[in-house]
């Protein structure tokens, strides 16, 4: 009867442990499920892995296995179908791969200055004039960008002053965009101190400094900064009419501080241009440049599956001078295409935390590298934690350039 019993309690046992591990085991499938994307990118050549989570594994989907190479500006790709699974025996999903060669880029690291002129004008505040407020009171609001007054294009911010002083207190037709939708509304000019006014605060142009993540020998073609350049008041992106790339001279360092991001302090140094601004977007500034930004050496490129939490490279130059190499730590990966930030890195160079007590803003662009493949970009720094910051994957920004 003991060991009846015995046997008893030791089979619950058993399959009390085994619930637990098959229970774990659907969770982590079902997490699984939701953080890997349908579709991923491999190098032409090679089969899917995906680095990113322990004990995935690519195999051949079995209701649908399909090779088709087709022909897209000069490069071959191709496409196939893989199931994902868990400790290779727990399916978890079936998703699509796309085979490209894989690009050869140069990582920079050094500052760059940034131009830019606006398409239209952004709306960064409105204001009283004689009691009234004109812009308000037709339906403008900041962000709105403004193409058109009275039927005449807007380029600058005295095109705007120039056509409402000129109204002679008449409707004045505006044509905008806000959010991507175009509106016209109607201006109502009020007089003010001798001269017709809307009561709005535009602006047209905008500068800073930012650091090239890489160049694309082939093509001339540059990425950096790794976010868009947004206007200081509104925080919506500029759209942009045109850009230039200019030298800049680093002339200071403020080091952050918990709660105070730090930052580079330069100035444009002479009028002579680098190269043009093409591409103002969610990943960054893209253009070409005339002449290769950095000396060093070409590496590949690291599609984002292949990325995993561990040690890594930041290439940065905090000081003017030839940027340097920084460890960093990869301590978060996110591969959903919706994912609010990609990449969590913290530095753990000391050389870096004890000269400028950190990441500091200026140093947006500054290429990742890990196992010698350009990795991605550092985007922003947190705040509270300056040794930590945000990062962009850097086959997302390369697409911007159509490879």
């Amino acid at each position: 009867m003991g060991r009846k019993n015995k046997f008893r309690q030791a089979f619950r046992r058993t399959a009390a442990v085994t619930g637990i591990a098959l229970f774990t085991v659907l969770g982590t499938a079902g997490f699984y499920r939701s953080a890997l994307p349908d579709r991923f990118t491999v190098a032409r050549g090679e089969e899917l892995s995906v680095s990113t989570y322990p004990g995935i594994k690519a195999r051949p989907c079995e209701k649908n296995y399909t090779v088709a190479l087709t022909e897209f500006s000069g490069r071959a790709s191709g496409s196939s179908e893989s199931t994902l699974m868990l400790f290779g025996a727990v399916p978890i999903k079936d998703v699509a791969a796309s085979s490209e060669q894989r690009p050869v880029l140069i990582p920079c690291g050094e500052t760059f200055g940034i131009k830019l002129l606006t398409r239209g004008v952004m709306v960064v505040d409105l204001t009283s004039v004689g009691g009234r407020c004109p812009a308000r009171e037709c339906g403008i609001v900041p962000g709105d960008i403004i193409v058109s007054v009275c039927g005449k294009n807007i380029r600058s911010n005295s095109d705007i002053s120039e056509i409402i002083s000129s109204s002679g207190g008449g409707p004045c037709p505006v044509e905008l965009s806000r959010n991507g939708t175009s509106l016209t509304l109607d201006l109502q000019p009020v007089l003010y101190e001798g001269s017709y006014k809307a009561g709005m605060w535009v602006r047209d142009s905008s500068a800073g400094i930012g650091t090239l993540t890489f160049y694309d020998p082939a093509t001339k073609a540059f990425g950096g900064l790794g976010h868009p350049v947004c206007d200081s008041d509104t925080r919506e992106m500029l759209p942009l009419s045109k850009g230039a790339v200019g030298d800049i001279r680093i002339t200071g360092l403020m080091p952050s501080e918990k709660g105070c991001p730090g930052q580079l302090v330069g100035e444009f140094e002479g009028e002579d241009l680098r190269g043009e601004i093409s591409l103002n977007c969610e990943d960054g500034l893209f253009g070409t440049l005339d002449c290769p930004p950095s000396s060093r050496e070409p590496v590949e490129l690291s599609y984002r599956q292949e990325l995993s939490r561990g040690p890594a490279v930041m290439i940065s130059s905090i000081d003017g001078g030839e940027p340097e190499e920084y460890s960093v730590m990869i301590e978060s990966i996110d591969l959903r295409e919706n994912a609010e930030h990609d990449l969590i890195v913290r530095v753990t160079d000391e050389r870096l935390l004890d000269s400028a007590g950190g990441i500091v803003q200026g140093m947006s662009g500054s290429p990742i590298l890990q196992n010698g493949r350009l990795a991605g970009a550092l985007t922003h720094v947190f705040i509270d934690d300056p040794s930590r910051g945000y990062g962009i994957f850097a086959d997302r920004m390369v697409k911007n350039i159509g490879l």
